[in-house]
């Protein structure tokens, strides 16, 4: 019983999203929480998330990388994407990881420069 359980428990939260406040600090520190077709990064990046081709083709999300535009569909993109490259740290809701990976890329976490868009995504989690 305790083993059935724990497996419900485990594929419970593996599937969930991270909590609403997680996606509000990305979207504050990336478009200070606007929304629509904002152009970044020189025109690589679109949407309140600031999304790019690459990371959006990565997500494996079927859709038009256009309807990046809209908040709702870019954290559907972000959610498959952070769950296909930081899969424990999406099942712990690990927050400093995540906010890693999602800026850096699938080794985002390895890398030094992630750490300053971590602590700012961390001041504003809650």
């Amino acid at each position: 019983m305790k083993r059935a359980l724990l497996l419900l428990a485990l594929c419970a939260t593996s599937h969930a999203a991270p909590p609403d406040s997680f996606w509000r600090a990305i979207h504050i520190v990336e478009t200070s929480g606007r929304t629509g077709p904002i152009l970044g990064d020189q025109g690589r990046s679109l949407g309140p998330l600031q999304i790019m081709r690459a990371f959006h083709a990565d997500s494996r999300v079927a859709g038009d990388y256009s309807r990046c535009a809209e908040l709702e569909y870019s954290k559907r993109v972000a959610t498959a994407y952070l769950k296909r490259w930081a899969p424990e740290a999406f099942a712990k809701g690990d927050v400093v990881t995540l906010a890693r990976v999602f800026n850096g890329g699938p080794r985002g976490h390895l890398k030094p420069a992630t750490k300053g868009y971590a602590a700012k995504v961390k001041a504003l989690y809650k």
